[in-house]
């Protein structure tokens, strides 16, 4: 099907070849649009998606409409995601019929379920390849292959090498920087081991120099993503990588996530109560307040443990913000596993959580589990859990009110572009009254507060 003789460089320089006659043909370049679904991590992945096809010639549009290729980035966590992709992906049919030379590709974590795989090849003759997260490497044998009109659904597996590619970001302060990819805990509910493989870290060296460039850059929000930062192991621990990133110079703030309990070491804890430069923020899933729903889940920590982690965490950083994820109605979960649950949220007082109900995952052990959970069930849980989480949050917040804040202006509120918006160190959203420029750090006097937001003038 392809030159058996080519490599990563030759499908690379051929693609060239075919956007450089088309710049010559029509006096433009060739324009790429990537549409994103998911988490932080899928972000990152196609900032890199854009380096790679800038790379290749190609100028990045906003606009699907004018595209010559649209690589769609998908998102497997929850079946909603995926319904939600696929929808997108119909929408594409049209403009493939009106420009039949577009090349559609299909990327990220439903790309490695092979369900979904041969959905795409049978039900949708329009998009030319599919390929599985963390495989920006396969990018150029895959666009060469829609040139020559094969489609290819074949890779199932992410690309175990990394090409070193420029990320193409999005404007503004913040960035992304991915330090591991894949996960080895194999949660029971989770999908990600197999659709995105097993953990793999980047070298420490080339994540400072990474960070460096930001810095210099004038990114002021740095954010470390992995599956599990907690067990990076890219010549070095995740906390001794922190502190190395800590120490560079310049005025930014350095986030992580996500963090797995299990992992969670002193060393972290010293870490980011020693350095200044590492946000107060440690958003760290529980998933369930009950330990026999811990222990079907296989999460491999108890509820003690949990709170012994919440307890180390105050007393290194009486301010920190906690955040966490909840799954409710796991299979199985009695009234007496979610009240313990509830009691959890409770006693911990999140400063914000992130909840969902639970989705069965082709392929997981927690599919194929025993008492489902009706969906009345779920759904009345959900609305416990919310009402319980926004007066524990609302609660956290008031204790905000009176103080001040450093504060990274991202510039006018979407909901209300009156006032300003921007995050605190540990990462709540303030809204504020003030003039100042987005990317900037500015002080900022709390007047009030609510669930999820603190509202104040700059000063």
């Amino acid at each position: 099907m392809f030159d058996s003789s080519y490599g990563f460089e030759e499908y690379c320089n051929s693609v060239r070849e075919y956007t450089n006659g088309i710049l010559k043909n029509r006096g433009t370049s060739p324009l790429a649009y990537v549409r994103t679904f998911g988490c932080q991590q899928n972000e990152a992945d196609s900032e890199r998606l854009r380096g790679m096809l800038v790379s290749l010639g190609y100028l990045i549009t906003d606009d699907e409409k004018l595209a010559d290729c649209i690589l769609v980035n998908t998102c497997a966590i929850r079946e909603h995601a995926e319904i939600r992709a696929l929808s997108f992906i119909g929408q594409y049919k049209h403009l493939k019929a009106a420009n039949p030379r577009m090349i559609i590709g299909v990327c990220g974590c439903m790309s490695a379920e092979k369900h979904r795989v041969d959905q795409l090849k049978n039900s949708y003759p329009y998009v030319d390849f599919s390929l599985p997260p963390a495989s920006d490497g396969l990018l150029p044998k895959a666009i060469y292959g829609a040139i020559k009109h094969r489609r290819d659904f074949t890779n199932l597996e992410s690309c175990s090498e990394m090409p070193n590619i420029q990320p193409v970001r999005a404007e503004g302060s913040k960035a992304w920087v991915s330090i591991m990819y894949g996960c080895n805990n194999f949660c029971s509910y989770c999908i990600v081991p197999y659709v995105r493989g097993r953990e793999r870290s980047r070298c420490s060296e080339e994540i400072v120099n990474e960070v460096k460039e930001l810095v210099c850059s004038g990114y002021k929000d740095i954010t470390l993503l992995g599956q599990n930062v907690n067990s990076f192991n890219g010549g070095c621990s995740f906390a001794s990588l922190l502190r190395t990133l800590a120490s560079l110079e310049g005025d930014f703030v350095l986030r992580f996530m996500t963090s797995h309990p299990k992992d969670v070491t002193p060393e972290l804890i010293a870490v980011m109560a020693e350095c200044p430069k590492v946000a107060k923020h440690f958003h760290l899933p529980l998933q369930s307040g009950s330990d026999r729903i811990l222990k079907a889940m296989n999460r491999r920590y108890d509820r003690e443990k949990y709170l012994s982690h919440v307890s180390a965490l105050r007393k290194a950083m009486p301010d920190i913000v906690i955040t966490s994820d909840i799954i409710v109605g796991f299979p199985g979960e009695t009234e007496e596993d979610f009240e313990a649950t509830l009691d959890i949220i409770d006693r911990v007082g999140f400063d914000m959580l992130y909840s969902f109900i639970y989705s069965p995952r082709k392929g997981t052990p927690a599919a194929e589990m025993e008492n489902q959970i009706p969906r009345e069930v779920q759904n009345n849980r959900f609305d416990r859990l919310l009402a319980l989480q926004n007066a524990v949050g609302e609660r956290r917040n008031k204790q905000s009110v009176g103080k001040t804040y450093r504060v990274l202006c991202e510039g006018p509120s979407k909901t209300d572009p009156s006032v300003l918006c921007g995050r605190t160190d540990g990462n709540k959203l303030v809204l504020f009254k003030g003039d100042a420029p987005e990317g900037k750090f500015i002080n900022v006097y709390i007047t009030d507060a609510e669930a999820y937001a603190l509202h104040g003038n700059q000063i």
